[in-house]
């Protein structure tokens, strides 16, 4: 949770410098004052240089985001930050990558997630592609879950749909309902 404050913190920075990198790595951070300071804070990217929110655990970036925009709203520690007109690269323990388009995207620090929101849509390097209404990433268990609408289709040519899924990076362990 240390790591997601020090990364809103930086998020903060990519306004003025849009390749701002958070790290998960621990660092000290100011206790919170009795007032319940809540911030609202915003920022905007440029076509050449997106806003850009990467987490890292340890040496290995786990996403990397890039927004039109971005919006910041709540205390150090449980912020939500929405973006706009969003692109996050997941990246799987295993190597693998997914690259996922979204109007909108929020970065919970409570809730350790990320929710894209409006109609996403996904392929990873195997060529697997993904539409579903909504896609939520889980940083602990590094897990997507997707729901609404649900397609999956293979690059060989194997389609699924349904209503919710969860999966990997990679997407090769996914259950769908």
């Amino acid at each position: 949770m240390r790591g997601l404050a020090v990364a809103f913190a930086l998020t903060i920075l990519c306004a003025c410098n849009p390749s701002v990198q958070s790290s998960s790595s621990p660092s000290p951070s100011p206790s919170p004052t009795s007032s319940g300071l809540s911030l609202k804070i915003s920022g905007h990217g440029t076509a050449q240089q997106p806003v850009r929110f990467v987490a890292q655990q340890k040496s290995r970036i786990q996403y990397d985001l890039r927004a039109s925009s971005f919006e910041s709203v709540g205390a150090q520690g449980s912020a939500r930050v929405s973006f706009r007109h969003v692109r996050v690269t997941f990246y799987g323990k295993d190597g693998s990558h997914l690259v996922a388009d979204a109007p909108q995207a929020i970065v919970d620090q409570t809730t350790n997630t990320i929710q894209m929101l409006g109609g996403v849509r996904a392929k990873n390097d195997n060529g697997t592609s993904l539409s579903c209404d909504t896609l939520q990433y889980d940083h602990q268990t590094e897990m997507l879950f997707g729901t609404g609408h649900v397609i999956i289709a293979s690059a060989r040519g194997f389609k699924a749909t349904g209503d919710r899924f969860e999966s990997d990076i990679s997407m090769t362990h996914t259950r769908m309902q």
